[in-house]
C-alpha cells in the first residue's frame, strides 16, 4: 500500500460498510455482481461530476444499494474531506473491485466471507 492509499484508508472502510450491509440485506447477492456493481458506480460517481457522459450505468435489483452506496459516498467525501480527489476515489473503487475479484477464489461470496468479521 502506498502513502497516498493509506491517507485515503478510511474511504476503502467507508466503500466496504456499504458492501458488508448490502451483502447483508440481500443472500443472493454475489461477487460476481458485486464487481458489477462497482464498475457501475465508477461510472456513476464521473457522472455526477460531469464525466463518463456517453456511458451507462447498469443496474440490477442487487447492485443498485452498491452503486448509490458508492455514489453517496463519494459525494459526501470528494473534495470535502481530506483533499480527496475523483481520481482518487475511482482508484479506492477499483481496490476494492480487485479485492473482491480476488477473494472470490474462495466461493461465490468469498469477499463477503473475508470482510464481514472487520468492518
Amino acid at each position: 500500500m502506498d502513502l497516498n492509499e493509506e491517507m485515503h484508508f478510511d474511504v476503502l472502510q467507508n466503500i466496504e460498510i456499504g458492501l458488508k450491509h448490502q451483502y447483508e440485506l440481500h443472500l443472493d447477492l454475489t461477487d460476481s455482481l458485486c464487481v458489477l456493481a462497482l464498475g457501475n458506480a465508477v461510472i456513476a460517481i464521473k457522472k455526477e461530476f460531469g464525466y463518463a457522459k456517453n456511458e451507462t450505468v447498469l443496474q440490477h435489483r442487487l447492485t443498485a444499494g452498491i452503486i448509490a452506496w458508492c455514489t453517496e459516498v463519494g459525494m459526501n467525501r470528494i473534495n470535502k474531506v481530506d483533499n480527496l480527489s475523483l481520481k482518487e476515489y475511482v482508484v479506492a473503487l477499483n481496490q476494492v473491485k480487485r479485492s473482491v475479484v480476488r477473494h472470490s477464489a474462495y466461493g461465490v461470496r468469498g469477499y463477503y466471507d473475508f470482510i464481514r468479521n472487520y468492518v
